[in-house]
C-alpha cells in the first residue's frame, strides 16, 4: 500500500493508478528461473526405479526395482505420487500431460531459460514407465503399491517393506479415466519430443493411439477396477477424459478424426455442457476448453466452428470465475488472494488453474482475442497479471510470508510430509529404517527435515490462509506430482518476461541440469537428441562427491564443473558466490568481496572447454552468479 507524501499526491496518485489499471503491467519481485529449476529438481526426488548418473538429488537411491516382476511385468521406473510409494496413474499421467503442454505451448521459454532439456527428462522418466505399462493394446497397468499398507509404514523408499502389488486394466476390468489420461500424456509428450527425437516420438504416439482406442471402447470407471485407489484418487468421471486425450491426439495428428470426435461428442460427453471452475488430475474439462479454443482462434474451426464456439464459450467461463468476474459465480478466494477449492492440498488447484490461464492468454494474446466476462472484457494481459497474483502468492507475498515451494526464498517449509525428505539418506545412515521404527524416530521427530526436498509445492494454506508446519499435518504440508507440474509452465512463462527480477539470464546461473544427449550405439528411442543451447556462455554441472559428518554438523564436498557452451572464447570472467561459507579451491578471490575469478593459468576457456572448482560447506550449497566476461 502506498503511503501519501504530501497533498500533492492525493490527487496524482489515484490518477496514476487509474492509468495503470486501464494496461496492467507485470513487475515481478522472484527469481521464477530459480523456482523453475528447482521444480524440476522435485520431479527427480520422486524417481523410482534405477537411478540415472546425472541425478543431481543425491539423497535418494535405486529403489522399486522388482515393481511388476511378481506378476511377470517390468514396471520399474516412473514416479512415487507424494509422501508415500505409491505410483498411481491417474496423477502421473497428468502431472505428465502438463510438463508435456509446458513444453509444447512455452517451448520457446523453456529452450532461453535453459530447462527445456531436465523437462524432456522429467517427462521421459514418466512416458518411459507408461510405455511399460502398456504391453497389449488393451492392457495398462494402473498402479504399483496400495495407499493402506505404504501408509502403514514410514521408512525410505531405498528401505521399502510394503507389498509392491500391480494392478492391470483390460477389457473386463476396464478404467476409461485412467486409460485417457494416460494416452492424453502421451499425445502431448508426443509433440513435445518431435522437435528431438523423431522415433521416440511416433513410439509414444502409437502407445497414445491404442491407449484411447481401449478407452472409448472399453467404458468404465479406473477405480472400480483398482479399488485400492478409491480412498485416495477417486474419479468423479471418464467423459473429460476422453476429449481430453481426443483433443491432444488431434493435436499431436492433425487428423480429423479427433476432432470429429470431439465435435460429435461434445453433448454426451459434457464438453460444450460443464461450465468448470476446477482443473485438476480428476477434472480436465477447463484444459479440453482451451485447447480446442485454440484450434477454434487458429482458424482450424471449418464446418465445426459453431460446436468450437461452445467449447470457447465455456473455456471463457472458467477463467472469469476464477478472475472473479462472473457476476457471483466466482471461484472462492482467501482473503489473501489464493484461490481455494478444497481443504486437502488446495495448491495444486490453484497452480493448475493458474498455469491453465496463463496458456490461454497466450492463444489469445496470438489471435488478438479477449474474454468477455459478466462484469469485465479481459485482456491477454489481464489473463497473465492474474496467473502471476497466484504464482506470486505461492513464492511468498501472502499473508504468512511463506514460500510453499521448499527451497525458495528465505522462508519455506522445512518439515514437509515426506518419507525420504524426512530420514537421513542412505548415504549417511547406510542400516535400514525399519517401517514401524521410522516413526518413532524420524516422523515424530520436532526437527527439520535433513533433506531439503527442493521444488516440492506443499498442500498450502487453508481458506483463512493460515498453515501450520508440521509433519502430521499431511493436508498442507504433502507435496504432490499433479501440484508441482503445472508450475513448470507457469514459471517458466513468467521468467521470459520483461522486467522479471532476474533481468538478464546471462547473470544468471543455470541450476543443476544436463541436457539429453543420445547415447552413442542407443536405440533411436532411447533418449532425444540435445536440446537447443540458450545464450548463457557457460553451463554449470553441479555435483557432491563426498559428505561426513562432525558432531551435528553434515559437511559436503561440492564440485562445479563449468564448460564454454558458446562458440566464443571466453576470459575475464567473474563469479559471485552467496551464502558460500566454507573453503574454495580452484579460482581465485578477487579485491571485490564474494567475487572469484578463473586461476592465473587459465586465462581463456575455449568453446567446449571445461575447468572445475570445489568447495567444502555444511548446509545448503552456494548459488553462484556471472557478474561479467570478455
Amino acid at each position: 500500500m502506498m503511503r501519501e507524501s504530501s497533498s500533492r499526491s492525493r490527487y496524482i496518485l489515484p490518477l496514476l493508478a487509474a492509468l495503470l489499471s486501464l494496461h496492467p503491467t507485470i513487475i515481478s519481485a522472484f527469481d521464477y528461473g530459480d523456482a523453475l529449476s528447482k521444480t524440476l529438481l522435485f520431479f527427480e526426488a520422486q524417481r523410482s526405479g534405477k537411478l540415472p548418473a546425472n541425478q543431481h538429488v543425491k539423497w535418494r537411491g535405486d529403489s522399486g526395482l522388482g515393481d511388476g516382476h511378481g506378476q511377470g511385468v517390468n514396471l520399474v521406473g516412473g514416479y512415487y505420487d507424494g509422501g508415500d510409494h505409491v505410483k498411481f496413474g491417474l496423477p502421473m499421467a497428468f502431472a505428465s500431460t502438463m510438463l508435456s503442454w509446458s513444453a509444447v505451448d512455452f517451448k520457446t521459454e523453456l529452450v532461453k531459460s535453459n530447462q527445456m532439456g531436465p523437462t524432456l527428462e522429467a517427462i521421459k522418466w514418466g512416458t518411459d514407465y507408461f510405455i511399460k505399462a502398456h504391453p497389449q493394446p488393451n492392457v495398462l497397468w494402473g498402479q504399483v503399491g496400495d495407499g493402506v499398507s505404504d501408509h502403514y509404514c514410514w521408512e525410505r523408499a531405498e528401505d521399502m517393506t510394503s507389498p509392491r502389488t500391480a494392478y492391470k486394466l483390460d477389457p473386463e476390468h476396464p478404467g476409461s479415466d485412467l486409460a485417457g489420461e494416460t494416452a492424453a500424456a502421451l499425445a502431448a509428450a508426443c509433440l513435445a519430443f518431435k522437435p528431438y527425437d523423431s522415433a521416440y516420438s511416433d513410439l509414444l504416439l502409437v502407445h497414445a493411439k491404442q491407449l484411447f482406442s481401449f478407452a472409448d471402447r472399453f467404458r468404465g470407471f479406473y477405480h472400480d477396477s483398482v479399488p485400492c485407489a478409491k480412498q485416495f484418487y477417486t474419479s468423479t468421471g471418464y467423459s473429460d477424459e476422453l476429449l481430453w486425450a481426443a483433443t491432444w491426439l488431434y493435436r499431436a495428428t492433425n487428423d480429423e478424426y479427433y476432432l470429429k470426435y470431439v465435435v460429435e461428442n461434445c453433448e454426451s460427453l459434457g464438453g460444450t455442457g460443464w461450465a468448470v471452475k476446477e482443473f485438476s488430475w480428476d477434472n480436465k474439462y477447463a484444459g479440453v476448453q482451451i485447447v480446442l479454443s485454440k484450434v477454434l482462434m487458429d482458424g482450424g474451426g471449418g464446418a465445426y466452428t459453431s460446436t468450437l464456439q461452445q467449447y470457447q464459450a465455456k473455456a471463457d467461463y472458467f477463467t472469469c470465475a476464477c478472475m472473479q468476474k462472473n457476476d457471483g459465480y466466482n471461484v472462492p478466494m482467501t482473503p489473501g488472494g489464493l484461490l481455494y477449492l478444497h481443504q486437502w492440498n488446495n495448491l495444486q488447484y490453484s497452480a493448475s488453474a493458474a498455469f491453465a490461464i496463463a496458456v490461454y492468454s497466450e492463444y489469445l494474446a496470438k489471435a488478438k482475442g479477449v474474454v468477455k466476462c459478466p462484469e469485465a472484457q479481459l485482456q491477454p494481459q489481464d489473463l497473465l497479471v492474474f496467473a502471476k497474483s497466484q504464482a506470486d502468492y505461492i513464492l511468498g507475498k501472502n499473508p504468512k510470508n511463506l514460500s510453499y515451494v521448499v527451497g525458495c526464498g528465505d522462508n519455506y517449509p522445512v518439515h514437509v510430509h515426506h518419507r525420504g525428505a524426512s530420514i537421513a539418506p542412505i548415504s549417511l545412515l547406510r542400516s535400514a529404517v525399519g517401517c514401524v521404527d521410522g516413526f518413532e524416530k524420524w516422523y515424530k521427530r520436532l526437527e527439520a527435515n535433513p533433506n531439503i526436498i527442493y521444488g516440492a509445492l506443499v498442500g498450502g494454506p487453508n481458506a483463512n490462509d493460515e498453515f501450520i508446519d508440521d509433519r502430521s499435518n499431511y493436508e498442507q504440508t504433502e507435496p504432490t506430482l499433479s501440484g508441482a507440474a503445472p508450475l513448470v509452465g507457469l514459471f517458466c512463462k513468467l521468467h521470459s518476461l520483461p522486467g522479471k527480477s532476474a533481468d538478464s539470464y546471462k547473470k544468471e546461473t543455470p541450476k543443476p541440469s544436463t541436457p539429453y544427449h543420445k547415447p552413442q550405439g542407443s536405440s533411436p528411442t532411447s533418449t532425444p537428441a540435445s536440446t537447443p543451447k540458450s545464450d548463457t556462455p557457460i553451463e554449470f554441472l553441479h555435483s557432491i562427491t563426498k559428505t561426513w559428518t562432525v558432531g551435528k554438523e553434515t559437511y559436503y564436498r561440492h564440485k562445479v564443473v563449468m564448460k564454454n557452451v558458446s562458440n566464443k572464447p571466453i576470459s575475464e570472467m567473474k563469479l559471485y558466490f552467496e551464502n558460500l561459507t566454507g573453503s574454495l579451491w580452484g579460482l581465485i578471490p578477487t579485491k571485490e568481496k564474494n567475487m572469484y575469478q578463473f586461476p592465473q593459468w587459465l586465462k581463456v576457456l575455449n568453446p567446449g572447454s571445461e575447468c572445475s572448482f570445489v568447495y567444502i560447506q555444511g548446509g545448503a550449497q552456494a548459488k553462484i552468479s556471472i557478474q561479467s566476461y570478455h
